[in-house]
């Protein structure tokens, strides 16, 4: 008797694909390197007045993109300084003529100053959010990765409206309000957000962000007491942000994933705090070596220098003092960008993971350029971004 199992005759099952592991996020920078290229940065804003700013702005992007590595490949930052200069003067040519109808309408009616002063910065806060989102969307079209470009759609000014309705939610409701405003936010900004023909999404939600950094809110009226304990919550603030933030990306079947610790970031607030009090100390030095210099030169003893205010009428002195403080500022920047831009993107990719990539490998090539006017305006308004 034959007792061999039978199987059923069907339709042959199309053999399972094997998941794709994860894929860890490199970066492969040297960190001397960087700090020879901000160094030199800096020396050529001083020579020319911090108009350099715009190609260091431009170099630094080249050097962190051409070095972070996706699955073994780098995308290809693709603006020109040339570019952020265009739209830097174009801005200005807008900004400068509110800034002055406001000043002149401040000198023919001094007692309405207080009350003029609330609608404008109201305007600027609107507007300021308009570049913010501009500035995005000119560096995402000038980034390219395996030869596909990133590119956004949307409205800047409705992003503005947005930005600025739930500001005043986070103001009325003392900052509780804040992570669903960070949510909402980032919603509409990866909606129309694109690689490709691959649509990006959010799915961070802001009770998730809230309840990962719930206690810190909580800290916050204490640390107006007690200020090094301020640098601790902000610092565990931020790594929670990051990691709430890049755990919510997507882009189709792309997910990024964050393993963040909370102590990631608080070691470079310190380092850079004692940077400043260091190159204060420096600055302070310089003010007091320059004060008995020109003091000397003219003759007369220190306590007679300030007794007379020769010191306010001296153009040795002030020339001096301008040519000190331009130094510590510049300084004060390439400090900063190396341990608050360098450093936190290399920790904030040593913590990223890409899951499921293979789906963007056939995407198609879609979008245009956009110009960079709303990166001058953010340049303009001081509110750049990186």
């Amino acid at each position: 008797m034959n007792d061999s199992s039978w199987t059923p005759l069907g339709p042959p099952q199309p053999p399972q694909q094997p998941v794709p592991p994860p894929m860890p996020v490199a970066f492969s920078g040297n960190r001397k390197e960087f700090f020879h290229l901000i160094a030199r940065g800096a020396g050529l804003e001083f020579v020319t007045v911090g108009f350099y700013r715009f190609w260091l702005a431009t170099d630094i992007r080249r050097h962190l993109w051409s070095n972070t590595l996706v699955d073994g490949d780098a995308p290809e930052y693709t603006g020109r300084a040339k570019e952020l200069l265009i739209g830097f003067l174009i801005a200005l040519a807008i900004l400068v003529p509110i800034y002055l109808g406001y000043f002149l309408a401040g000198i023919e009616a001094e007692q309405f100053t207080a009350f003029a002063s609330l609608p404008l910065v109201a305007f600027f806060f609107l507007f300021g959010q308009f570049a913010i989102y501009r500035a995005r969307r000119y560096r995402l079209t000038r980034t390219v990765w395996r030869g596909v470009r990133f590119w956004m759609s949307g409205s800047g000014w409705i992003y503005a409206l947005k930005s600025s309705l739930w500001g005043l939610l986070v103001v009325v409701t003392l900052g509780l309000a804040l992570p669903w405003r960070e949510a909402a936010l980032e919603r509409y900004k990866m909606r129309h957000s694109y690689y490709g023909d691959l649509q990006g999404s959010f799915e961070g939600r802001g009770w998730e962000f809230f309840k990962r950094g719930w206690w810190l809110w909580l800290l916050t009226p204490i640390a107006i007491f007690v200020p090094p304990l301020a640098l601790f919550i902000y610092g565990a603030f931020k790594a929670v942000e990051w990691r709430w933030w890049l755990s919510g990306i997507r882009f189709g079947g792309v997910r990024l994933e964050s393993t963040m610790r909370r102590s990631a970031l608080i070691g470079l607030y310190w380092k850079m705090i004692g940077w400043i009090v260091l190159l204060g100390i420096v600055f302070a030095v310089y003010l007091a070596l320059c004060t008995l210099l020109v003091a000397s030169m003219d003759g007369s003893s220190i306590q007679d220098f300030f007794k007379a205010e020769a010191f306010a009428k001296s153009i040795p002195l002030l020339v001096l003092l301008g040519i000190g403080y331009l130094a510590f500022a510049l300084a004060l920047n390439v400090v900063m960008r190396l341990y608050l831009l360098r450093d936190l993107w290399v920790r904030v990719l040593s913590s990223s993971i890409v899951h499921n990539l293979k789906a963007a490998a056939d995407v198609t090539a879609r979008g245009e350029l956009a110009n960079a006017l709303g990166e001058g305006f953010a340049d303009g308004l001081d509110i750049g971004g990186f």
